[in-house]
This record gives C-alpha cells, structure tokens and sequence, in this order.
C-alpha cells in the first residue's frame, strides 16, 4: 500500500531538502543502535484521532463567531507517553491537538481512568496539554466566557476529547515495555517572535541583558527507546502560538505543531513498513513505493487514458462505517506486533510568541503597525502579523517544517540517558483569594492577594494573530464610557476588585459573574512530572516568555539546594495544562495591559503565586513529602447548555444518490504534479459521523486493472476536505475535496473518493461512498 511516504511530497517539494532530510532519517535509525543501553523506565506511547465535528462548531482560539468549521485541513490526534519505574511511581503526559485542556474533559477522563485502573493513573499522574491550536472545533469547555461564540457546550466536541484521550491512553498502557529516554536541547531562531514587545520592555532591564531573544528560542525533547524495537517515540516542548492559521480559515488543522508532528511521524512510519515497500528512485534517491504496488504500469499516455476510460464515476452508494477506516492510508500500515512512532510537539510558555514571524503590518498601507498599541490610524483591526508563506497553508507548513527538522536534529544527537525516580505533586488552588507573601525592597515582606477572575478592556482587542473589533486597543489602562456601559447590564465590578485588578480597567467581571453558571475558572491545578533529571511543570494557562523563564529559575533554585539534582537538571514549561485560565504576565508587563496582561485574570501578581506555590511543590518533591490536595473544582457538566442546533436531517435532489459527483473530472482528463483535482460530491453533514479513525475524502491508484489502492486521505496537507450548503438551514449539502498533486506523485490512473453519512427525517444514519470518474497523473 501507499500512504506515509507518498504523503510526504504533500509537505516537502524541493528535491534536495527531501534528500537531506531523508540521508538525517538514515542517520538517526543508525546512530539510534548506538544509544541502546540497560533500560531504566517501561516506556509506552499511544496515540488517537480527536478531530472532532467538521461541520457547523465554532472554532476555538480567535473567539470570531463568524469562524464556523467547514471541513478538515488534517486531522487531529491525542498523543501519550507514560514512564513508569518497574517498582515504583508513573507519570502519564498527553499531548493534545487541540486549543487547550479543559477542566471537565480533564475530569472526565480521569475518572474513567480510575474506574478501568484503579489508583494508577489519577490526576496527580496525568497531565493533559494543549497545542494551541486555533483551528479546531470548541465548546468543550464548561465555563461561559469560553462557550459564548460556539453558542454553549457541543457534545460532540467533548466526547471527540474523552474519548480520545482515554483511548490514547490506553494505548501507551498496552504498550509499555522497558526502555530508555534521551533529553536533548537545542536553539530554534526563525519559528517566533514576540508580538507584544513593547509589554516585554517594561521588564528591569537588568533582568532583559541575561537575554539574547525577547522570546525562548529553546527547544526541550525527548527520545523514546523501546529495548527490543528500537526508536518509538519524540515529545519536545517549544514556544510559539497555533495561530498560522488565521481567524478566518474554516478547516480543521493542527496547525504549525500539528503538521509537525505529521511531519515527523509519516517519517519514521515509512521506514518501519518494510523494506519491501522502498526502492530508491533512480533520479534523486528519494524511497518511493512504485515497482512492487502497480506492476507493469503502462509507460504510454495512451494507454493510461485508455484505461482511466474505463472507470467513469459511480453513482453513490451504501457503505459500512468501518469501510472509511479500512481505507484510511495510515491505519492500513500500523504493524500489529510493533508500536507505531509518536512525535508530538507540546506548547511551553508561548503566550507573547507568535509564528508570523515577519511581523506586524497595515493592511491597508503596508505599514508597520503602531509599537504601543498594534493600531493602524487608531484601529486594531486592520494590524496583522504575517507569516512566512504566502497564504496560512503555507505559513503552517514552513513553521511546521522548521520545528520538524529542529526535532530530528535533536533526535538525531540526543545522547543524555535520563536516570533517576519518576515522582509528581499536584494540587488545586483557589486563585481567587490567594495570599502571596513578596519580598519588599530594603527588607521585610509583604502580603498580596490574587483576585477574582476579570478581562480588562486590552482583551477585546485581541492580538496582531488575531485582532478584535470596534474601537478597542491593546495598551489601554482607561477604559471608555460606552463600554462600561455595556459591561454594567452584565455586572458592575466592585471598588475592592476594581483596587485590586488596578491598573486593569475591568471589561468582564467573569470570576464574579456566576449566572446561568461560573463564567470563569477560580481554581486550578498546579503539578509537577519528574523523570530523572526532568522536570515538567505544568501550568494552566499561557505564560509569556519573561513570565516562563522567572518560573523555571524560581523551581530550579529550589531544586539545585537540595543536592539530589545537578546542573544538568532540564526545567520544561507545559502550557495550557489540565485545564485554561488564559494568560499570566510579569508584574511589569501586566502593567502595560496589552492584550496578555488584559487577559491576565487574578490581577497583577498572578505570576508571583504561581511562583510561590511551584516552590512549595519544589520543595515538596525534594523532602518527599506529600501535598494537600486542594479545594476540588466544579463538575459543571449538568448545568452545561447548548443552542447549536442538531442535525434533523439531510436531503438530496431527485433521482440523486448521498455519494454522486455533481462535478466530476472532466472526460479523458490528464493533469500534470502541481495541478489541483477538484470534485464535488452530493453529500450530507459530516456531524452525523466524525469518522473517527476514518476520512471523509481518500485519493485511490489503479493497481493492475481493477485494484485501487489507498494513496491519500484527509490527514494529509495535498488533500483538502471542504463541506458547505447553499444555505444556513438547507438539508442538502456538498463536499468538495481538492487535491494539489505533489511533485513526486507516481504517474498512473487515480480517482477521488468520498465517504460520508446521511441523516433521515426522524430516521437513522446511513453511510454512503462515492468515486469519481478516473483520470491520468502524467
């Protein structure tokens, strides 16, 4: 079968990249043999698709009610390690493609965990992050300010996280075998800038000269070595936002991290199929799976036009659900006696860090935007950041790919065995009402309170990623009168939260704000994973890049004093962690009130109590001593509401079949690499099946004369998966699914497929499938 390998010309076009990258694959397998040692740890990884509804959900990230989900870009997974001594303690870390944990999934899936295992795996053991992604579909978190644009919770989001988790999970605990990890670190320049500068230069100076970058240019990772099968798995934490992809893209994506972990795991996974699947091509040595898949392939035009003839589109018919997931390209190649490779690429303190990496400029002059406030003539809206492609796509895959070759250099060199106990601490706090003890100058001590939870006026500007509406800028400490009027019909903040929010002027009052339920979280989860010498802190919500390194310094201290670690101790920032609270800022910046600080919610000295109740953890983990638990949060699922629509039902024209091409490929068709393949299939709302494991669109190749063969799916970036209906209450619908041919793509007849699931009037679900006519790749 095909798959992997010819998915990767999807990614990378220039030959001599390809080559490179290919020759540091064949390096890194070889050196891998090398660094093979007694293991120390059981090791397992699992990974499982949670890509969710493609249709109707609002998006979660940009907070842009118009940003409605339409179809898939690629799919998104949830990817899990766990290390666990042989006699002693495990800790779990699951990487999610998605925009940030969420305090109920967290919840949910920790108590199925207790009820299948017991104690083993619990929230003190588990940590569950996100990418950051802002292209995946929301509604699954249970408090109101974050499930107003997706008109209140979606199941279906939901269950797609649970259950993926959960079974992710799974996973790496059926396949935990002894096996050794390696830690590796290494500088990353071009996949982030820092979009605020001017709140980042309102640190001491003193504390900015310890720096070379305003933003973390370090990447963190880890190799997994399974003692019989080798390399298995790659977890690196890096800054940088999931926003190239733009607030107005409608396809599910995995962003820049996304694809690189798509990157790196079709890598590893074409060279586990086999040899008897490779065979170097003569021109540019680049593997290929062509002599052993389409024997005897005709080498005339003619003939080839001839035998696409043969197969004109067929009408639309019945399918089982599992037939979508038998003819998923990557399914159909995971070896039943050895693990798949998992490459995830986990988020860290990113919250002033963005992937558009040429910077901030006027839309409508080409300018660049004001320093202070990212305005254009007074206005937010028309200040963007630019990525480095020339439109989001390819945005994502340069940053993607960045991060992806950065990731297999470590890999490559990675020689430092982690060695040592597994161990965690974990609790919950109430940041609400935290007193916070600071060091005042001259001597002595004072003691601060956190507040509850508001969003000053700088956070409805949003941000150069992604910028707001109205007249709102980032930068203001005032406020305006009409604004405040309209914050007043919803709740009017008190002189003690005003104080103690100051100098935030308060746009939503949202930890005070409890109706129909909490409008935002009050407590939270603070942990700390230990694997030898590597310590993970994870964190719930987006530290800015000062704000990250204070932390990592303030728990290093603590952890150097004991004499159980050395100066090799690597110190890893896991953002977005077990559930979300938006952002935290240094004192300073907050100061500022750009759109970080403004969404900063527990007031200025948010960062220093996270400082402080790290150490106690610190100092905990050194003494080995237990934590208290803390307050537990809300179970909000009960109170949860949800005005989106359900699907009543699908329809089609007369005499039409779910899966008939209403534009097909014309007649006789020849397309050359790097054309685009469009065909539109009647079809029905793909909320009625998520496919799961499955695709919605699949590109076949004519083995022989009747055998066609998997190629490319809707998890690869050539193939794009586009849903739409005339109109916001029709019942009928189409999907339209393009192919941009690679420039490796082997010569031969293909076609496109569809697979899909209608929906009858007060009637069942029932999956359909579609092909179009045949057509020839020259």
């Amino acid at each position: 079968m095909m798959g992997p390998l010819t998915s990767l010309d999807c990614y990378f076009q220039s030959p001599c990249a390809t080559v490179g990258l290919w020759l540091s694959l064949v390096l890194v397998l070889h050196q891998s043999i090398a660094v093979f040692s007694d293991s120390n740890y059981l090791i397992g990884l699992g990974s499982y698709d949670i890509t969710g509804p493609a249709a109707d959900v609002n998006m979660m990230g940009y907070a842009n009610a118009k940003q409605t989900v339409s179809g898939i870009h690629f799919r998104l997974r949830a990817r899990t390690f766990i290390v666990a001594q042989p006699q002693g303690k495990r800790v779990v870390f699951v990487n999610l493609d998605a925009c940030m944990a969420s305090q109920l999934v967290t919840l949910k899936v920790i108590e199925r965990l207790m009820a299948r295992y017991g104690d083993l795996y619990t929230e003190k053991n588990v940590a569950i992050s996100g990418i950051h992604t802002h292209a995946g579909p929301g509604g699954y978190l249970q408090y109101v300010v974050y499930i107003v644009t997706s008109l209140g919770f979606v199941r279906q989001s939901f269950d797609a996280l649970v259950d993926g988790i959960e079974k992710s999970i799974i996973q790496a605990h059926e396949n935990l075998r002894p096996g050794s990890i390696f830690v590796n670190k290494g500088e990353l320049l071009d996949a982030g800038v820092n979009r605020s500068p001017s709140a980042y230069l309102n640190n001491p100076a003193a504390e900015r000269s310890k720096y070379k970058y305003d933003v973390d240019k370090e990447m963190t990772l880890l190799k997994f070595v399974d003692d019989q099968w080798g390399p298995v798995g790659s977890f690196n934490w890096f800054a940088t936002h999931g926003t190239s992809m733009s607030r107005a893209n409608s396809l599910i994506s995995g962003d820049n991290k996304g694809a690189a972990a798509r990157f790196m795991e079709d890598w590893f996974d074409q060279n586990g199929t086999g040899s008897s699947y490779l065979k170097e091509s003569e021109s540019d040595g680049i593997p290929r799976r062509v002599s052993n898949i389409i024997p005897n392939l005709p080498n005339n035009h003619h003939e080839l036009l001839e035998l696409a003839a043969s197969f004109q589109s067929s009408p639309g018919r019945p399918a089982t659900r599992t037939l979508s997931v038998a003819r998923r390209v990557r399914g159909a190649l995971r070896q039943a006696d050895k693990p798949g490779f998992v490459a995830a690429f986990c988020q860290s303190n990113c919250g002033d860090v963005s992937p558009n990496v040429l910077g901030a400029f006027c839309i409508d002059t080409g300018l660049p935007c004001d320093f202070n406030h990212s305005t254009c003539g007074g206005k937010n809206e028309l200040c963007y950041g630019r990525g480095p492609g020339s439109d989001e796509f390819e945005s994502t895959r340069i940053i993607g790919e960045r991060q992806f070759r950065k990731a297999l250099n470590l890999f490559n060199k990675a020689s430092e065995q982690l060695q040592g106990k597994a161990d965690y601490r974990h609790t919950h706090l109430d940041f609400s009402q935290l007193n916070v003890t600071l060091a005042k100058q001259g001597g002595g001590s004072e003691v601060v309170k956190t507040c509850p939870a508001a969003m000053g006026f700088g956070f409805a500007a949003g941000t150069t990623d992604g910028p707001g509406a109205f007249d709102f800028k980032q930068g203001d400490d005032a406020g305006n009168p009409f604004w405040r009027l309209v914050r007043n019909l919803l709740k009017i903040p008190d002189k003690k939260q005003v104080d103690c929010q100051h100098p935030k002027p308060i746009l939503l009052d949202t930890g005070e704000m409890t109706k129909p339920y909490e409008w935002a979280p009050s407590i939270l989860p603070i942990q700390m994973l230990r694997i030898g010498q590597l310590v993970i802190l994870s964190v719930p919500g987006e530290f800015t890049t000062m704000a990250g390194r204070r932390l990592r310094d303030a728990v290093k201290e603590v952890l150097l004093s004991s004499g159980e670690f050395n100066s090799n101790i690597h110190v890893v920032i896991a953002g977005l962690t077990n559930t979300y609270s938006q952002y935290v800022t240094t004192f300073e910046e907050y100061e500022v009130q750009r759109y970080e600080g403004a969404s900063t919610l527990f007031g200025p000295h948010t960062l220093s109590a996270y400082i402080q109740e790290f150490k106690k953890l610190a100092s905990a983990f050194i003494k080995g001593q237990p934590v208290e638990a803390g307050p537990q949060p809300p179970d909000l699922l009960d109170k949860q509401i949800s005005f989106l629509t359900p699907v009543v039902m699908d329809s089609k024209p007369s005499g039409v079949n779910f899966g008939d091409c209403s534009s097909d490929v014309p007649l006789n068709s020849t397309f050359k690499r790097g054309d685009t393949v469009t065909v539109v299939f009647w079809s029905a709302c793909p909320r009625n099946d998520l496919m799961t494991e499955g695709t919605f669109a699949l590109v076949e190749i004519l083995q022989g004369k009747d055998t066609w063969i998997p190629t490319y799916d809707d998890d690869d970036f050539c193939l794009r998966f586009k849903w739409s209906r005339p109109s916001r209450f029709s019942a009928r619908s189409h999907a339209t699914i393009e192919w941009q041919i690679p420039g490796s793509a082997t010569p031969g007849v293909y076609r496109i497929r569809h697979f899909g699931a209608s929906k009858a009037f007060m009637g069942s679900i029932r999956h359909f499938t579609g092909t179009s006519s045949a057509f020839v790749v020259a």
